[in-house]
């Protein structure tokens, strides 16, 4: 059952040069158009399921925030239909709907009734909306005496403790600390699991494919691509690579004579698996394999091992500044770590057509939480900041980790020496007081 349905919605703007234009228009009575509409949003359809969580992505500017105020009710739209069934939550710009004069538990009491909640109702509520927040005794200071921080915590508490159907979360949560984040994210997942339905919208891609059902990206107010979350944020990325690559401007090194040709002594050939791959093709992937020491395939990663993650990979046009490297995900498809050679200070030389190169990523692996992670290998040209793909090859290698010895708590064991009752030397650093 859809809870949300969008069918061709289109939302413009009006735009004046001047005030003044906006006054003629009035006294007009709209004989004359003394503005330019602004489309942020055009035919956009598309359904939202009882207990999914649809998550979308774009660009600044792109109307995500236009979609999600339309879902909330803020705004109509100026054609098209839309339905919205169900009790909204909606955790949008910093600080809306909060009235900055009143304190922070007479917003809770106004925002509380607005959503239909009687005083008893909310009296209910309140201790674990306090709670979740952590602000303290601010809760009875004007909101206008809040950090932006403050604000949001306040907000998500609310938003999380009225009983939703529908939660919308849209970029506010990038203004809290790591720790609130961390502990909003949670709950999001909690709520997910409670069949709540959640639209949520971050340029974090991470987040998107730990919590989304489905995604759509959404391209100047139109859906560029809707469906599967990994396929459409791999989409996303990718043109926001060659986005970037239109700026770069790279300085030229001196070409090699024509004809000669650059063979690494050994090659590794073969891509296991290629969920998505994109690039401007000037160079490309060959292979990917991830080997043990000896140089023996390694079929199971243990804790604690070391593994080279060897990579060939060969030019077909010239690439002044080459940069082979790889992403390491999780079983959720979360981007787990990654390296490259410009990262780790390698003076890569340029490559001209034809060259071929093997890269050896020697690694140590920490003590990691049995579950399975992928190997995803590119070749780009350019600067870590500014840079055209080449190559990406998602999820070309899976491997599974083995449970090894001891209990692992969260994502990996760090290393770590215990001593109990021990001293500090005062004003010290620690491995001084130690070899003291």
């Amino acid at each position: 059952m859809s809870l949300i349905d969008f069918q061709d919605v289109s939302k413009s703007y009006p735009i004046y040069d001047s005030p003044s234009d906006r006054l003629k228009e009035l006294v007009t009575f709209n004989r004359r158009k003394f503005h330019q509409d602004f489309w942020a949003l055009r035919d956009v359809s598309f359904q939202v399921n009882r207990g999914e969580t649809f998550c979308i992505v774009g660009e600044n500017g792109s109307g995500k925030s236009t979609l999600l105020q339309i879902v909330a009710g803020i705004l109509t739209p100026t054609t098209g239909q839309v339905q919205v069934s169900g009790r909204v939550s909606a955790l949008l710009e910093l600080g809306s709907g909060f009235n900055p004069e009143f304190s922070g538990r007479d917003n809770v009491y106004l925002n509380a009734a607005i959503l239909g909640f009687n005083t008893a109702q909310i009296d209910r509520i309140y201790p674990q909306i306090e709670a979740f927040a952590e602000i303290g005794d601010f809760i009875n200071h004007p909101v206008k005496t809040y950090s932006s921080g403050m604000v949001v915590r306040l907000a998500f508490s609310v938003a999380i403790h009225v009983d939703p159907e529908i939660l919308i979360v849209d970029e506010a949560l990038a203004v809290g600390d790591i720790y609130f984040r961390q502990r909003c994210l949670r709950k999001v997942h909690e709520l997910r699991d409670r069949g709540i339905t959640i639209l949520f919208v971050s340029h974090s891609a991470g987040d998107v494919k730990a919590l989304g059902d489905r995604a759509m990206w959404l391209d100047n107010g139109r859906i560029r691509d809707l469906g599967d979350t990994d396929r459409v944020v791999a989409k996303y990325l990718a043109a926001m690579v060659e986005k970037d690559s239109a700026y770069l401007h790279l300085k030229q090194r001196e070409p090699r004579p024509e004809g000669a040709h650059v063979q690494a002594p050994e090659v590794v050939t073969g891509i296991p698996n290629i969920d998505h791959r994109y690039g401007d093709a000037r160079a490309e992937v060959l292979g990917i394999a991830v080997f043990d020491p000896y140089g023996r395939k390694v079929g199971l990663l243990s804790p604690q091992s070391e593994i080279v993650v060897r990579i060939s990979v060969r030019a077909r046009e010239r690439l002044e500044f080459p940069n082979v490297g790889f992403m390491l995900r999780n079983h959720l498809g979360v981007d787990f770590a990654g390296t490259n050679t410009t990262r780790e200070g390698i003076d890569f030389p340029p490559m001209e057509p034809g060259d071929v190169h093997t890269v050896d990523f020697h690694l140590q692996l920490p003590h990691l939480y049995p579950a399975s992670f992928s190997f995803s290998p590119a070749i780009a040209d350019g600067s870590l900041v500014s840079y055209r793909m080449c190559d990406w090859i998602d999820n070309a290698v899976t491997l599974q980790m083995g449970h090894g010895d001891g209990q692992v708590y969260g994502y990996l064991h760090l290393p770590c020496k215990v001593k109990l009752d021990a001293r500090l030397a005062s004003g010290a650093p620690i491995e001084e007081a130690r070899l003291a």
